[in-house]
């Protein structure tokens, strides 16, 4: 999903700036101000908060789910926010390594528990209960146990997403394993189990039953064990009493008309209480499947 680009820069060109007595006041400012690394008055860039969420929908889908929340955040800290999304699970994944400005981050266990070992973020809330991956193929296909699709086309969030994951588990024999056909998003996987183009996909349980619920034609082979659900974590760039104050506001989300809007916009009933130690240990899957 993310590209890395590796440039080598050679030389370092020396750049020369002439002001003659003919440049005006506000355009001597703008040059000073380049010249020092600042941004000149007036250009700075506003400043505000970054929310990052995993791309299990596509980049548009995600903006748009989650936009609700990202404008809670704005009411409750006072500062603008902006959601931020990626193409795909490999985009994601290195956008959390290289520690990107992600001031709150949505994701799943195994991220939650990287970032928050790794990188010092702290566990906000979760979103209630768990979250399993279901194997389904299309209704026409009859399968009673996934080794039965070793070999054949079977969709997948790319790695390394939870989804990943459990597909490699669910076939531990190197020498039958299925054709993996990586999607960026979920709903792709749903199409495509749908259209016939694969045997098989594994997605997050809510969307497969969404997906039912909206017009079948999928049948769930078997349903993988349950992780925490996804936690809502902050940078340690927010300051503690910022951080408790949008905690509190989010564990009564569901108590005010603000805060239920919010909610039924981004299809959560509410938030729940959460610490770093209840994702403690998730992130091994990181290193167990890909050495990270």
């Amino acid at each position: 999903m993310l590209k890395k680009l590796a440039g080598t820069l050679t030389h370092k060109p020396r750049i020369v700036v002439k002001v003659d007595s003919r440049t005006n006041t506000w355009m001597r400012r703008i040059l000073l101000a380049m010249m020092a690394g600042m941004a000149p008055l007036g250009m700075a860039q506003a400043a505000g908060y970054a929310l990052y969420v995993q791309p299990v929908l596509s980049e548009e889908d995600t903006r748009r789910a989650f936009m609700p929340l990202c404008q809670f955040i704005t009411q409750v800290a006072n500062q603008p926010c902006q959601v931020h999304t990626s193409p795909n699970f490999l985009a994601y994944w290195d956008t959390i390594r290289r520690g990107e400005k992600a001031d709150f981050v949505l994701d799943a266990a195994h991220f939650t528990d990287y970032r928050a070992v790794k990188q010092g973020y702290k566990v906000l809330v979760k979103v209630p209960d768990t979250v399993s991956y279901s194997l389904v193929v299309p209704e026409d296909k009859i399968v009673f146990d996934p080794v039965e699709l070793a070999g054949k086309p079977v969709a997948s969030l790319g790695q390394p997403s939870i989804g990943a994951a459990r597909l490699n588990a669910l076939f531990p024999n190197p020498m039958r394993q299925p054709a993996i056909v990586e999607v960026n998003n979920a709903v792709d996987g749903v199409a495509l189990v749908r259209e016939g183009k694969v045997d098989g996909a594994i997605l997050p349980t809510p969307v497969v039953s969404q997906a039912m619920a909206r017009g079948g034609g999928l049948v769930v082979v078997t349903t993988t064990e349950p992780l925490p659900h996804i936690a809502l974590s902050a940078s340690p760039r927010v300051d503690a009493e910022m951080r408790e104050r949008l905690r509190a506001a989010l564990l009564k989300a569901n108590t005010t008309p603000e805060g239920q809007r919010m909610l039924r916009s981004i299809g959560f009933p509410r938030f729940e209480s959460a610490t770093e130690e209840m994702y403690a240990n998730h992130g091994r899957v990181l290193k167990e499947y890909w050495g990270y």
